[in-house]
């Protein structure tokens, strides 16, 4: 079987890259990095042990108390494959922590990835970013390209951390339609 590889859409990557920077202009290289490496390998990689997954969503629930992000759920990259649900949308009573964990955990399962890798695909969203502002996050680069040569994921930035106090989890945009979209529209 031969896999032909996947056509990036520049203008719809552009147009993703631009409403990020938008909606957060406290982002980073590295937020924005996160958010496309969250739709291109979705929650696989945050799944080692369902108990302790449980008990951290438990433990967040009980000390986010600071979030300023008021939304219940978003579409993160190009596609919007995957979708943010914010813990606001538990904290209010809207769906359930089990609702929540288990969204998360069955978008948790290996994802098919497209004929694209993710270096390449990192590469044209830099290509984008130089487009809209060049030079933005030269400071972190290096360490970036290095982290998408290994698929690896990276935590949101102090900067984006201190300004929006981010608290979610990543789920399927099938599951998320099937099982907490919804409550959230009710």
């Amino acid at each position: 079987m031969v896999v032909k590889a996947q056509v990036i859409d520049k203008a719809a990557l552009r147009q993703a890259v631009e409403q990020l920077m938008n909606e957060y202009p406290a982002s980073t290289l590295q937020d924005i990095y996160k958010a496309f490496y969250q739709e291109h390998f979705g929650a696989e990689h945050m799944i080692a042990d369902t108990a302790a997954v449980r008990d951290y969503l438990s433990y967040e629930l009980d000390h986010c108390h600071d979030q300023t992000i008021t939304l219940y759920y978003e579409p993160i990259g190009v596609n919007g494959d995957y979708m943010r649900v914010y813990l606001n949308a538990v904290k209010d009573g809207i769906i359930t922590p089990e609702q929540l964990l288990w969204a998360f955990l069955d978008s948790a399962k290996p994802a098919q990835h497209s004929a694209t890798g993710w270096t390449t695909k990192w590469q044209a969203i830099v290509e984008v970013i130089d487009e809209i502002i060049p030079g933005f996050g030269q400071e972190d680069r290096e360490l970036l390209s290095q982290a998408s040569q290994r698929n690896q994921a990276v935590h949101h930035s102090g900067a984006y951390n201190a300004a929006y106090h981010p608290h979610y989890r990543i789920v399927k945009r099938e599951i998320f339609e099937q099982q907490l979209k919804p409550a959230l529209e009710n």
